[in-house]
């Protein structure tokens, strides 16, 4: 199984993307970035602006599947509005070139990652920099928060047990469940 699986962690101020494939059980990190929108008053052309700039992004990388994160349900009711917008937008993007989108929560997407549904963003980064053995550091960490969805989605098309409950219940058995996850420490020059 090849496939290239485009992830988006949605935002109408900063939305970010990541891009992977995948050949059996290998993962090869094929870009990541955000579309910086701050510069941008008007709603409706950062709408566009998202439209416009995904649709290269698919046209440039081909991708198989896109994976999506949910938005979160905050206090600030405009703003899920937004987001929602954002979102939505960006499945139309995918939609027009007939990719199959699958939507996850921010909690499984970290889950999948770090083994914890409640890590910063900043963990979920140096996971995916071991998990890939890249050192990008992308300015916003929109864009690994976009990987980390791709990578999840990976997980769950190449894992479809874990969907159906038999997720790890502690750290030993998701060790034992995840050999291609544990990151061996370097050994160091003097020894």
């Amino acid at each position: 199984m090849e496939k290239i699986i485009l992830g988006i962690d949605p935002g109408t101020n900063i939305l970010g993307y990541g891009l992977i494939q995948v050949s059996g059980n290998s993962i090869k990190l094929l870009g990541l970035g955000v579309i910086n929108l701050q510069k941008y008053d008007d709603h409706y052309i950062k709408l566009q602006k998202i439209y416009k700039r995904l649709q290269g992004i698919i046209q440039e990388f081909c991708p198989d599947e896109m994976a999506l994160e949910a938005p979160f349900f905050g206090k600030n009711v405009q703003s899920m509005l937004k987001l929602g917008r954002a979102q939505g937008v960006a499945m139309a993007a995918g939609l027009a070139f007939d990719i199959p989108i699958t939507e996850y929560a921010p909690r499984k997407v970290k889950l999948a990652i770090t083994g914890t549904g409640t890590a910063s963003k900043e963990q979920v980064a140096a996971m995916l920099s071991r998990m890939l053995n890249t050192e990008a550091k992308p300015e916003f960490l929109d864009a690994t928060d976009a990987l980390g969805v791709a990578v999840c989605h990976y997980y769950q098309i190449s894992r479809p047990g874990i969907a159906k409950g038999t997720a790890a219940k502690s750290w030993k058995e998701f060790l034992n469940q995840n050999p291609k996850r544990v990151v061996k420490p370097k050994k160091s020059k003097e020894s």
